[in-house]
């Protein structure tokens, strides 16, 4: 019984499940409008990309919260097959609608790309295994469903915490992020961005990002860093949504961006640890919480096949308003089937499988 006591999942921050979801909104809206744009400038939405380091950031402070209590006694075999339960099956969902929207774009050429060489790209997006060579799709490392370079990365952290990072001392901890913040702003300063991590050109951008944003979550948690406040979750979100509005600027991008991440994102989630969530909102949040996950993970196959579209038809103005809205709430809405009637019983058979196992053991 131990064992399987182990495993439970602990009681969420509503708040920030809320948050979490207003970000992967806010990403898909800046996927549909860089296609629209021909300069980010006139994206509205133009700094959404800074989402995944938010996503990083929580998911740093979620993880500590989760299991540094229990991970010792858990093993890192379990802790695992508990990240790989609750990723992976949206992995492998998004990579089939990455393949069937390959065949779906209009007016695209795919008679040009091999059986063989698609099937590896399939097989890589399966595994997270990155392969930049479509230079068609700007050279993504993942091709068939681009967001995925943020969960190859998610992965990469969830690897070192359980081996390494759940073992040091807050003293370590705070010195490895300060490194960490010294690489992400030299990233920042040379590229004059942070955006980078999704390309092959790019790749080891996202190590820069992923490796402070994760460490500066585990510390929130581990130094407990929360601050109380009766801001709501609509104080919470009117403070998250500028970081994302703010005007993309090529000459200040470089300065702006990294105060946002090193120091801003930190400050919003220890703040919404420290909101308690009202009746009201509270299934807003849990709503919001529950489809921001297969929303990011789900929406860019339809975001290839709008391209082509925008291409020949130029939307703009209301009509692109129209597109855009209509499009987003189509994919929440898709998103929420895929949790509901795929990626939550998937879930739940793999648990009970695997709480059926412990049971065995014992």
């Amino acid at each position: 019984m131990k064992d399987i006591e182990l495993i439970k999942t602990k009681q969420h921050y509503e708040i920030l499940d809320g948050l979490r979801g207003v970000a992967a909104i806010s990403v898909v809206i800046f996927h549909f409008l860089e296609w629209a744009y021909d300069h980010p400038s006139k994206n509205l939405f133009a700094h959404s990309y800074l989402a995944v380091d938010f996503f990083f950031c929580l998911s740093g402070f979620v993880i500590a919260y989760a299991y540094d209590d229990r991970i010792e006694k858990m093993g890192v075999i379990e802790f695992f097959k508990s990240r790989l339960i609750r990723l992976h099956p949206l992995v492998i969902i998004g990579s089939i609608l990455g393949l069937i929207g390959y065949f779906l774009i209009p007016y695209g050429d795919i008679t040009n790309r091999s059986v063989s060489e698609l099937l590896l790209l399939f097989v890589c997006s399966l595994l997270l295994i990155p392969l930049p060579i479509m230079n068609e799709r700007w050279g993504n490392n993942f091709g068939l469903n681009a967001p995925a370079w943020s969960l190859f990365w998610e992965y990469i952290a969830n690897i070192i915490y359980s081996l390494i990072l759940w073992r040091l001392s807050r003293r370590i901890l705070l010195l490895l992020t300060l490194i960490a913040g010294i690489l992400l702003a030299y990233v920042s300063y040379s590229s004059y961005s942070i955006m980078g991590g999704w390309d092959g050109i790019t790749f080891w951008h996202g190590c820069a990002r992923v490796s402070y944003s994760f460490l500066a979550g585990i510390l929130v948690y581990r130094f407990k860093w929360i601050i109380p406040s009766k801001l709501g979750f609509l104080g919470l979100t009117l403070l998250l949504i500028p970081a994302f509005l703010y005007p993309f600027n090529p000459e200040w991008n470089y300065l702006t961006e990294p105060h946002i991440v090193l120091f801003y994102f930190p400050f919003l989630i220890a703040l919404g640890a420290g909101v308690v969530t009202s009746p009201k909102t509270k299934k807003i949040c849990v709503f919001l919480g529950n489809i921001s996950y297969p929303l990011y993970m789900t929406h860019y196959f339809a975001i290839w096949i709008f391209a082509t579209y925008q291409n020949i038809y130029k939307f703009s103005g209301f009509s692109l308003f129209v597109v855009v809205s209509l499009g987003t709430l189509v994919l929440i809405g898709f998103a929420y089937l895929t949790m509901t009637y795929i990626d939550v019983p998937v879930r739940n058979y793999l648990t009970k499988k695997r709480k059926s196992g412990l049971s065995q053991k014992q």
